[in-house]
């Protein structure tokens, strides 16, 4: 396999200004080398971050270096976007 590209849209953080939950479309992406990351795996990693404070910005980061150290890859074989579903009429996009 080249390439691998998993999403969910079920990832929930709590904005650190206003602690009300943001809600993010995940994909993951990587070009794996001899591991991989299950699926249920990945949904449970996802669901630990619903009561913690962070920016899309910085979870992005964050979750692309777990999974690059889960994979045993350089971050730059891992790609993480997170997209922000809308607020107020703005959707933000991160990319790590």
């Amino acid at each position: 396999v080249s390439h691998v590209e998993m999403t969910s849209d079920e990832l929930t953080a709590l904005g650190p200004v206003n602690a009300q939950p943001d809600l993010y479309v995940a994909k993951l992406e990587y070009w794996p080398g001899p591991l991989c990351i299950e699926s249920k795996s990945l949904k449970l990693y996802l669901n630990a971050f619903r009561n913690e404070e962070q920016f899309g910005e910085t979870l992005a980061v964050r979750i692309r270096d777990d999974a690059a150290e889960a994979l045993q890859l350089p971050p730059d074989k891992v790609r993480v976007t997170l997209r922000q579903k809308s607020r107020g009429g703005i959707v933000i996009t991160a990319t790590a």
